[in-house]
This record gives structure tokens, sequence and C-alpha cells, in this order.
């Protein structure tokens, strides 16, 4: 059957939309994941944060982030971007949804890796930054399909970068960023000892942990599914399918390959690796879903669950503080992810992927580092030694998650 353009069109822009909504539906699965593992005197403040950073992010790439990854595609607040584009093959609007949740998660990832000791403040001027014109620039020169810096010689894709679905541009750069904010703030109270030793500090509640990594797990083939960009074809349509089969395919084996490490290195089924093996596994296979077989994406999925267990390690023993592991898992990962794609992919290249994620890499760090800076000049980035022991949702919001099992008054 003959597809006609306004059908098409039609197709495309609903499961642009129904995609673009279940990546929304991760910032609920971060929400939770960060939620469940900081201690319950700071649930509240990660909570605020979560769902005003989301606020924050669309409005942002509204106003000016979507003009500066997409110039060709929109003007200054997206004037223009409501009229019909058959020739584009779904509607604008839809494109702009699908981008802005995008936008979101890296921010939400930098939101991880600084929990329990930033202040509430600090961390929105600096998403108004990061969604506003960190994210957009490193878009632009990745996606947008544009010259680093304005350099035609510095054009990622001809030099053989791709990712499918932003292991490096989305959630690579919200690593760097979160690499930057801990530089910054420094560990929290009572994580490292004098003598080197590092103290765990368990999260409050692994029911809601374990809950959000099952929202993100989902939300993820709308991530990966939706980056098909179309689906009102046979071929399309039988290329959405794979790309839901195989991120489900690595997550699993993220999951396993982490749980199976963490019993040969502790001695126990540790549930925090298994929940951020899986969540290595999604993102090692962000930047191609669609090449693999399913047994490559399984063992790609593998391999970053393997590998953040090794990382969540090493960075403690560096005394670098990430409560969540987002580092490792969207940082470390998320280049892992990159490095895989030219063993399915022949369109890529090592020498173009590592040349792109670099770019990504140190422009995101340099930026946000000198961000948070700036930010220090303006308002305190790190809450007080007395804030962070009482706990931030009550010196950042004055209001505590779990009122009934608390005794002081």
């Amino acid at each position: 059957m003959e597809v006609t353009a306004e059908l098409s069109y039609a197709l495309n822009t609903f499961y642009f939309l129904v995609c673009g909504a279940l990546v929304m539906w991760m910032a609920a699965g971060f929400a939770m994941l960060e939620a469940g593992l900081v201690r319950s005197k700071n649930t509240t403040e990660i909570l605020t944060k979560n769902i005003v950073l989301f606020a924050v992010a669309c409005t942002m790439y509204m106003l000016v982030g979507y003009e500066i990854m997409y110039p060709d595609l929109s003007n200054f607040m997206l004037d223009g971007i409501t009229a019909e584009n058959l020739d584009n093959g779904y509607a604008p609007s839809a494109d702009f949804f699908f981008q802005v949740v995008f936008v979101a998660t890296a921010m939400s990832i930098v939101s991880g890796a600084v929990a329990e000791r930033m202040k509430l403040l600090a961390f929105l001027l600096f998403a108004v930054v990061m969604t506003g014109f960190i994210y957009p620039m490193e878009g632009n020169w990745t996606w947008g399909g544009e010259p680093v810096f304005g350099i035609e010689a510095w054009t990622l894709g001809d030099l053989g970068f791709s990712d499918f679905a932003g292991s490096g541009i989305v959630h690579m750069a919200g690593a760097a960023a979160g690499v930057a904010g801990v530089l910054v703030i420094g560990a929290r109270k009572g994580k490292y000892t004098a003598d080197g030793k590092v103290n765990a500090i368990p999260g409050a509640n692994m029911p809601l942990a374990t809950l959000g990594t099952f929202i993100l797990w989902m939300g993820w083939f709308g991530f990966n599914g939706g980056s098909v960009l179309a689906t009102a074809t046979v071929s399309d349509a039988t290329a959405v399918a794979n790309v839901f089969m195989n991120t489900n395919a690595a997550a699993a084996g993220g999951c396993i390959a982490a749980l199976i490490v963490a019993k040969i290195m502790f001695g126990k089924f540790d549930l925090t690796m298994a929940l951020n093996g899986c969540l290595a596994g999604l993102v090692a296979i962000t930047a191609e879903p669609s090449t693999p077989t399913a047994l490559q994406a399984t063992i790609f999925g593998a391999l970053g669950g393997a590998l953040v267990v090794f990382s969540i390690v090493t960075l403690d023993k560096m005394k670098f503080d990430d409560p969540v592991g987002a580092v490792s898992v969207h940082g470390v990962v998320g280049l892992l992810g990159l490095l895989l794609v030219p063993l399915t992919n022949d369109g890529s290249s090592f020498s173009g992927q590592l040349i792109g994620a670099a770019t990504i890499f140190f422009w995101v760090f340099g930026v946000s580092y000198a961000a948070f800076k700036i930010i220090g000049f303006v308002t305190p980035v790190r809450v007080s030694e007395e804030e962070e022991y009482e706990g931030s949702d009550l010196s950042e919001c004055g209001l505590e998650a779990y009122p009934e099992f608390t005794t002081a008054r």
C-alpha cells in the first residue's frame, strides 16, 4: 500500500509526540532514582531540582536553545515553528518537543552528580546556562551538522562521527557538566577520611530507586526509538522495531553483567550496581541501536554493565564523590557507547568517534566549570556544613519528605 505524503506526515508526527512523551516520563525516572539513592534528609530538595530543571530546560530551549542548535529550523522563541512542513516529514513543533526532553535529560544527569551538597539556587542558575547555551552549542556541531566554531575542517560528521540517539551528545555531555560541578563543590562531608578510607553513604529508599530504573528503562524506548525519526513506511517501522529490541537487550545484558561483577568483587548481589548496570547497558547502546544484532546489543550492554562497576569503585578511590554514579553511567559508559559504533556502523570511524567525544567533553566541561565558578561569585554553590548535616530539605525547601519518621522539631 502506498502511503501518501499527508498520511506519512501525520503518522510520523504522532509517533514523534508519543516518543517525546516517553522521554518526558524519564524525568520521573531520574527523580525517583535520585530520591532513592540520596539520604532521606535530602529527598525533597532533589525532587524539587528534578521538576524545576525540567521546567527551566523547556523554557530556555524555547527561548534560545533550539535556535542555537538548529538555526535553519527556528527563529527566536520558535517564531514560525507552528506552520505545516510536508517536506520535513513531520510537524516542526513535534521535532521541538522531542528535542527539548533530551535537553532536560542531560541536565538531570548533573542533578545526580552534585546531589546532597549543592545550593538549589546555584544549581538552577547553572541549568539556565546548560540548557540555553552549553548543550545547544554542542548539539549544533553534532546533530545540527555545523562545523565546530565555524572551522570547516572540524565538521564532526565529515570526520566520521556518529551518535544515533545521544550516548555522547546527551549522556556524556551531562556527565561532563557533572564532573565540573563535583570538582568545584567537592565531596560530601564524611564520605572520605583523612587516611583515604571511603565511607559508604547508602541511599534511603531502594524501592524508589528500583522504580526509577524501571521508568527509565521504559522511557528509553522513546529515547532511542524516536530517534529513527519516522515510522510511516515498512522500512521505518522495521527499523523502529529493531531499535526497541536492541535497546531492551542491552539493558538486560547490562543488568546481568553488573550483578555478576558486583558479586565477584564484593561477595554480595548489590542492587545499586544492578540498577546502574541496567542504565549503563542502555547508555552503551544509545549511540547505535539500529545496526547491531540482538546478541551484539546484549554484549554491548554487558560491557557497559561490567565497566560501570569498575568505574564507580575507581572514582570512589580517587575521592570523586558521585552519590548516584551518574558520571560512571553516563560519562564513562557514554564514551564506550561511542567507541562501539564503528563495530556495526560502516559510516563511522574510531578516529571520528574520539574526536567527537573529545569535542563534546572538553566544550561542556570547560564552559560548565567556568559557569560554576562565575555563579559562585553571585551566590554560594555549596551548602554550609551545618546545612549539610541538617539536610537540604529543611535548609533549602523548609519541607521534609518523611516528616513522620523524624523526631527533631
